[in-house]
């Protein structure tokens, strides 16, 4: 078996570097700013997009200058304003992560069980409230943000009539109408920036009201369960609430905001009773548990809340007002829970077979 013979000398080659790869479809490179789940601009910058033109000399071509400098000035603001809204969304994405988390961690301990108004989660749910608040202060900036922009879209439709109004002025050459032509494109794009920047602001202004309105809510709620250490869940105000079709031919159906009229009870069953046997009777649990089944067996539930008061010779007035203030007590329950009280009409009664005070509610 021959050795293998040492390769020759090979003759010295200049490298050549290959052309880096071409980059994925993938938009934006991971570690960018938008890769991290941060939001998009909302409009374009638009600080140097103006053209300069050169002067000939003519008065003419002095206003157009005028009016150069004039666009430059309001897309510098624009950009500010785009810069803000972006700064402002970044703040409201972080004080959100910072309410869920304090909530996530009240519902948490809840889950488990825990003391009747634990001071831990009292302080939690107070931060949970200044992180609202917070979210509160960005929508006020928001509100600031849009006014300063329609200013700006009043500046943009001057600015655009006066670089129109330009064409006839007496005494300009070729070039500057051509100038002319050019500035007023330019500022028609920063119109066109303008409006979606206003845009955006109306959009974010009304999700964020939503959101928090919802958030309130459902904080309500939270405090009740902190203050019995029992967890709930989420308002029942923030259920769907589906409106009656209306009857043929009919107008379309109006929802009120005054309570239903209450009806009769009859033969009807009542979906919770709740025996007033002794002074701070505990029922919110198993009424919110009852109530958002209810809901979600019949979306567009009403209620009738009946103050029962026993029918023997010996009960008196006192008993009657005894049971209203009950029922009195369960509606500022259901407002805490976040019903909407223009869904449960409000009664009084009495019965027979009552042996103390009862507060019936009935779904229809």
């Amino acid at each position: 078996m021959s050795a293998l013979a040492p390769n020759p000398p090979q003759p010295d080659v200049p490298k050549v570097t290959q052309p880096a790869p071409a980059q994925s479809s993938t938009w934006p490179p991971a570690g960018t700013a938008m890769a991290q789940n941060t939001p998009p601009p909302a409009v374009a910058p638009a600080g140097a997009s103006s053209t300069p033109g050169t002067p000939t000399g003519t008065y003419v071509s002095q206003k157009i200058q005028q009016q150069r400098a004039e666009l430059v000035r309001l897309q510098g603001t624009i950009s500010s304003h785009n810069a803000e809204l972006q700064q402002n969304r970044a703040d409201m994405i972080q004080q959100s992560r910072n309410y869920h988390q304090l909530a996530a961690a009240i519902n948490a301990r809840l889950q488990v069980g825990t003391t009747p108004g634990n001071p831990e989660l009292v302080a939690q749910w107070t931060q949970a409230q200044g992180e609202l608040d917070k979210l509160d202060g960005s929508i006020g900036r928001l509100n600031r943000l849009t006014s300063a922009t329609a200013g700006d879209s009043s500046m943009a439709t001057f600015l655009l009539d006066s670089t129109r109004a330009t064409y006839s002025l007496q005494g300009a050459v070729d070039e500057d109408h051509r100038q002319v032509a050019i500035l007023e494109d330019e500022i028609n794009r920063t119109v066109v920036l303008i409006e979606r920047l206003l845009n955006e602001l109306s959009e974010d202004q009304q999700r964020q009201n939503n959101y928090i309105a919802s958030e309130r809510r459902n904080l309500q709620l939270m405090s009740v369960a902190v203050k019995n250490g029992e967890l709930y869940g989420p308002s029942l105000y923030n259920r769907p609430f589906v409106s009656a079709a209306p009857a043929a031919g009919g107008p379309p159906a109006q929802q009120s905001s005054a309570a239903p009229a209450p009806q009769p009870i009859g033969n009807r069953r009542p979906l919770v009773v709740i025996k007033f046997t002794r002074p701070n009777v505990e029922y919110d649990q198993q009424l919110y548990a009852a109530v958002s089944q209810a809901l979600d067996r019949k979306p567009d539930a009403m209620f009738d809340l009946v103050a029962v008061t026993p029918a023997k010779p010996e009960t008196g007035a006192t008993s009657g007002v005894s049971a209203r203030r009950s029922a009195e007590g369960v509606m500022r329950s259901f407002a805490n829970m976040g019903l909407p009280l223009n869904r449960v009409a409000l009664s009084a009664t009495n019965s027979t077979q009552a042996q103390v005070n009862e507060v019936h509610l009935y779904v229809r």
